[in-house]
């Protein structure tokens, strides 16, 4: 891609997944460390380690805490994580429209090639950048939750950001949202524990 710049890797599998986690772009921390949401101050991991939507992978792996370090695991239990922009900043405030206008089409792209039951957008940010550069939509409000709209057969959930820059959300909020998601996935099929390589 000729950028002079490392960034995480998507962690996406190779099959068909449950649930894709989308943020709005890898921190220069994260991207230091290796792994996704790794700032010691970002809420992700404590809420996720708390959720049902962790438990098939605690009880698998046989641990209480999901770790940044356990982001590598993600597709073995049917979750994924990417970015909307892969370009790493100090923190997404530092994103600009260009920055946007060329990433939003490669994570759909990237959409497109996994398929997954749902993608959920870590932040109103992100997902309002991709309504407008994937779809030319400029939505006046955005809610949390479950939107209208489909990516090909994927519900797309926007959850609030778990950066601990946002006030807005508590942990506890955090949580209850992750657990919104596992019901969403339970819904169906439902889902279980590690998958075959």
């Amino acid at each position: 891609m000729g950028d002079e710049w490392q960034t995480l890797p998507d962690l996406l599998g190779s099959g068909p997944l449950d649930l894709i986690l989308v943020g709005i772009n890898p921190s220069r921390y994260a991207v230091e460390k290796g792994h996704y949401f790794a700032r010691p101050h970002n809420r992700f991991w404590p809420a996720f380690s708390r959720s049902r939507l962790s438990r098939p992978m605690r009880e698998a792996l046989g641990i209480e805490r999901v770790e940044p370090r356990h982001d590598i695991e993600f597709p073995r239990f049917g979750l994924g994580l990417t970015d909307v922009v892969k370009r790493p900043t100090a923190k997404s405030s530092e994103l600009t429209p260009e920055d946007y206008r060329l990433w939003v089409p490669r994570l759909s792209e990237r959409l497109a090639r996994h398929p997954a039951r749902i993608v959920c957008f870590q932040g109103l940010t992100g997902y309002r950048a991709f309504l407008e550069h994937a779809l030319g939509h400029k939505p006046r409000r955005v809610l949390a939750g479950r939107q209208e709209l489909t990516l090909a057969s994927a519900e797309v959930w926007v959850l609030p950001n778990p950066s601990g820059a946002n006030a807005h959300a508590r942990l506890e909020d955090l949580v209850a949202w992750q657990d919104l998601l596992a019901e969403a996935l339970d819904r169906g099929t439902g889902r279980g524990g590690p998958r075959d390589p």
